[in-house]
């Protein structure tokens, strides 16, 4: 029968956490199996155990290493907590394990007086068990579903269902009640209609990089490109999500625009969109745009709302693309822009919370197939089945008659050339760095191996503020989105956190866990084809390629020392994250024992929650 959706969502919460634990917090003292003779009754099924202190607890932790990753990406099986009034280990569950640690976190946590350290502390207990919560819920609701398994787009963006694998709180959702979800929630494969309000146009912000504007944008949504819609003289169609416009109904400012007749709800209209693996940017095989809303819920760490410089940023970005000629020169390398936007401005208010972005939608009926998120592609998969890669390696082997190492081999090269290849030269050449983590990251396998890589994010740019003469120069606006430029030291520790860490290892150590080849040998790999792209190179990110050669330490996002310091870096000034630091798996030094990180931090400006 296996294991229950219940123990499988804890297993992986359990997973997700620890990961970052290890990473940020303490790297534990790893042990083989065979030194643990002193414990008979352990039983531990993997060649390592890696033993954690809860000093202040004086007590500790022993947990079996099932797969040890030379990337960091190891696989958890069953944890010992060590009793010490009877000198004996006990075996306990995972999520009194993600407990115990977390009390340890703040206990060592610095810097805080003692009521607020309580207070985040109950409130990351609560996001955890949030998460896990509804992690189980979904896979009691899915785990069957066979379009779990398939590449068409909408499928895949709906099929996360462990969520942000080095994320400590992966499908925390706070602000969206459980029967929101049914209909909201991508993982649960819900459809909904927009709703949409009829809004006087003096009152009306938009912008377009489009042959259209934004506002017939939003009518074609509902006339598929036919005739008028013979809206009133003066007023403009605004499209809401759902939740975004339950939220509204109950401003203050927004009723009083109602009662003044400047704003007319006309409640859900048009066709059925479905939420993509972000919850906020829906859907739909009949329309040619995407649509990214503000929406009153947490996910992760942070409130998902857009802002009034990013409204902008997507036009100025997509205007910027498109006049550098990147995409003839790297057809094989395409970022969906965000082109325009509509908003309703309120008295008084930077965002009124009517903020949509259209987004370019080449998955239309027909168009969809084959194109899969990094996410989902490396994904671990349900206990007892293959995980996505491993499908599809398994079948190009099949179909090729060569062994599956071979093929691994040639798929990496072929992913390296398609995205990472590209990402690099857009940095070097124009100066153009992209938070490219897994699940802004989209892949074309239509055909078994990788063809076409695709970006979205318009919060996801960082301009080297060493090009923002010859940028500014090219694309003048830019003088409007001054927030874009970045010095090249902390867009070079963004950018190999998100391409490489994040994005390229995951990769690797998904076809480690896979047994298809051993992650040295794809390291050994990726570190030749860095030697041929730094021969390449002669602009910025020629310093990021020897960072990753030479360096002994990489940059690391902390999700859970920002989790751990709640930090909404959305909506945080300067969108701040905590960043550390990790041993460099490309110089050999991945089974090294780095010294903990915690509590020192670097900290500095970063858009995403990935």
């Amino acid at each position: 029968m296996g294991p229950s959706a219940r123990a499988i969502a804890e297993q992986a919460s359990f997973q997700a956490f620890l990961h970052g634990y290890l990473q940020e917090i303490d790297p534990g003292h790893w042990l083989a199996a065979s030194q643990r003779l002193h414990d008979p009754g352990s039983c531990f099924s993997g060649s390592w155990v890696c033993e954690l202190p809860l000093n202040t607890q004086r007590a500790r932790l022993a947990v079996d290493i099932l797969y040890r990753s030379p990337v960091g990406r190891h696989r958890y099986g069953k944890v010992r907590q060590w009793l010490n009034g009877r000198h004996c280990w006990s075996d306990i569950e995972p999520f009194q394990a993600m407990c115990l640690l977390v009390r340890e976190l703040y206990a060592l946590s610095g810097g805080m007086v003692p009521e607020l350290r309580k207070l985040r502390e109950l409130e990351f207990l609560h996001r955890l068990t949030d998460s896990y919560g509804v992690m189980t819920r979904y896979l009691e609701q899915r785990r069957h579903d066979p379009r779990l398994l398939t590449n068409r787009f909408i499928d895949s963006e709906q099929s996360l269902l462990f969520g942000h694998a080095t994320h400590p709180t992966p499908k925390s959702r706070q602000g969206m009640s459980e029967w929101q979800q049914t209909a909201y929630a991508p993982e649960l494969s819900g459809r909904f209609r927009l709703h949409y309000f009829l809004v006087h146009q003096d009152y009306v912000e938009q912008d377009s990089d489009g042959p259209l504007p934004a506002s017939t944008m939003a009518e074609t949504l509902l006339n598929s490109g036919h005739a008028s819609l013979n809206l009133p003289d003066n007023h403009t169609l605004v499209p809401a999500h759902p939740l975004q416009a339950q939220w509204l109904l109950a401003q203050p400012s927004v009723l009083v625009a109602i009662e003044q007749g400047l704003i007319h709800p006309l409640g859900a209209l048009g066709p059925e969109f479905s939420a993509t693996s972000s919850v906020r940017t829906v859907y739909s095989e009949q329309a040619e745009w995407m649509l990214k809303f503000s929406i009153p819920v947490k996910v992760t760490n942070s409130l998902r709302v857009n802002k009034a410089h990013e409204l902008k940023a997507g036009v100025v970005m997509s205007r910027l693309i498109r006049q550098t000629g990147f995409a003839e020169s790297e057809p094989g390398f395409r970022i969906l822009q965000d082109p325009a936007y509509l908003t309703v401005s309120l008295p008084g208010q930077a965002e009124s919370g009517f903020e949509v972005i259209f987004r370019n939608n080449p998955f239309t009926a027909g168009q969809d197939q084959g194109v899969i998120s990094m996410a989902a592609l490396t994904q671990d998969p349900m206990p007892g089945r293959n995980s996505r890669l491993m499908d599809l390696i398994e079948g190009l082997a099949l179909n090729e008659s060569r062994s599956m190492a071979a093929v691994t081999l040639d798929w990496f090269q072929h992913y390296l050339a398609c995205a990472i290849g590209p990402a690099l030269r857009l940095y070097d050449d124009h100066g153009i760095a992209l938070e490219a983590h897994q699940q802004n990251s989209l892949l074309d396998i239509g055909g078994g191996y990788p063809r076409c890589y695709y970006y979205r994010d318009n919060q996801g740019y960082y301009l080297s503020e060493t090009f923002r003469k010859q940028l500014t120069e090219q694309c003048p606006d830019l003088s409007e989105t001054p927030e874009l430029f970045y010095r090249d030291a902390m867009i070079r520790d963004r950018f190999c956190y998100y391409l490489i860490v994040n994005q390229v290892f995951s990769v690797i150590a998904r076809f480690g866990l896979d047994g298809l080849i051993p992650e040295s040998v794809l390291i050994r790999q990726f570190r030749q084809f860095l030697r041929s792209e730094h021969t390449r190179l002669h602009g910025p990110a020629r310093a990021l390629v020897n960072l990753l050669l030479e360096d002994s330490r990489l940059p690391y996002k902390g999700n859970l020392l920002t989790r751990v310091h709640d930090v909404d870096e959305l909506n945080a000034e300067l969108e701040m994250a905590v960043y550390t630091s990790i041993a460099n798996p490309l110089r050999g030094l991945a089974h090294a024992a780095p010294q903990p990180s915690f509590p020192v931090q670097a900290v500095g400006a970063d858009h995403g929650a990935a």
